[in-house]
């Protein structure tokens, strides 16, 4: 299954962050399809210095997803996962009605 992962740490944290992110690289049953790193304030109310990740990841279940988010908690991010329906480009009518019934 396909999520938005979205990690927000402090930049105090970024070199924390790197090595828990390179032993977690090989982790089985996952695939990082694309990683964006915004240094900016993505959200309102962040506070400053404030690094926020968003990454499209597949999963190929809940144990592997708990293999990667939980070390990046414990070191310090604030993690949420938003699964995400992937939906054909220039279908959608076609997707919506397969999924309302």
């Amino acid at each position: 299954m396909k999520f938005l992962v979205f990690a927000m740490f402090d930049v105090a944290k970024a070199a924390e962050m790197a090595q828990v992110n390179d032993k977690l690289a090989e982790t089985p049953g996952r695939k990082v399809l694309s990683n964006y790193t915004c240094m900016g304030l993505a959200f309102p109310n962040v506070p400053p210095n404030t690094i926020t990740t968003v990454s499209v990841v597949e999963y190929e279940n809940s144990e592997a997803m708990a293999a990667v988010l939980y070390p990046l908690e414990v070191a310090g991010a604030t993690v949420w996962a938003v699964p995400v329906l992937e939906m054909p480009v220039g279908r959608h009518t076609a997707a919506e009605k397969k999924y309302r019934k």
